[in-house]
């Protein structure tokens, strides 16, 4: 999308079931092997009571959206905060949505809330993303 097209209150969303394969690629890529993603026996001891995705692995579905749906191809991230509300576990289905809050003109920056809500109605995951258009 071209910036002058981007307008306030407009949203977009992806939606994706983490699977055990999707966990042990995000591993593997990331070389983050914690056992609480990792070794069931182990993460039933914590607060989580067994194994949870990474919490990256959900924030990138919001990267998705936002580099391929809204703004879409040829948008840079310039920054993102995330708050991990609620674990995500292998089947859980996620749905990152993102929303158009406000737009900076001189700089051709847009500003998105991100969420990733569960199968449940729940959001795991809320942020806010700054947005360079290469327009």
């Amino acid at each position: 999308m071209k910036y002058d097209e981007i307008l306030i209150g407009q949203s977009a969303e992806i939606t994706h079931t983490v699977s055990e394969e999707d966990v042990k690629a995000f591993g593997k890529i990331s070389g983050d092997f914690n056992p609480l993603h990792f070794d069931a026996m182990w993460a039933k001891t914590t607060m989580f009571g067994g194994r949870i995705a990474h919490g990256l692995l959900s924030a990138s579905f919001i990267s998705a959206v936002i580099g391929m749906k809204l703004p879409g191809q040829g948008s840079v991230y310039l920054s993102q905060s995330l708050k991990f509300l609620l674990p995500v576990r292998i089947g859980d289905t996620i749905t990152a949505h993102v929303e158009v809050i406000r737009k900076i003109d001189e700089k051709k920056h847009v500003v998105l809330k991100t969420t990733c809500i569960n199968q449940n109605g729940e959001t795991v995951i809320e942020g806010e993303a700054l947005i360079k258009l290469m327009d």
